[in-house]
């Protein structure tokens, strides 16, 4: 789980993965923590975290940005 989250927060940078990323991150670091100590992969849960955040800001600032030029009719002459 802690993988998959790594790896969708990569591809959430470029794509839409980044709430599956957030999402697989936190289960990760639940199991991993109430594991104590038995399961691995904690530093690719916080790193999937930290790609899915970033990823999840990145497009809604550039939504938002896109709707809000949409709707003051800046995006006419395009």
């Amino acid at each position: 789980m802690a993988l998959v989250s790594f790896i969708t927060g990569i591809f959430g940078l470029f794509f839409f993965g980044s709430l599956i990323a957030v999402i697989c991150g936190h289960v990760a670091r639940s199991h991993i923590l109430k594991s104590h100590g038995v399961l691995g992969g904690d530093g690719f849960a916080v790193a999937g975290l930290g790609l899915g955040y970033i990823g999840l800001s990145f497009w809604l600032v550039f939504f938002f940005g896109v709707v809000s030029l949409g709707t003051l009719g800046l995006l006419d002459g395009l």
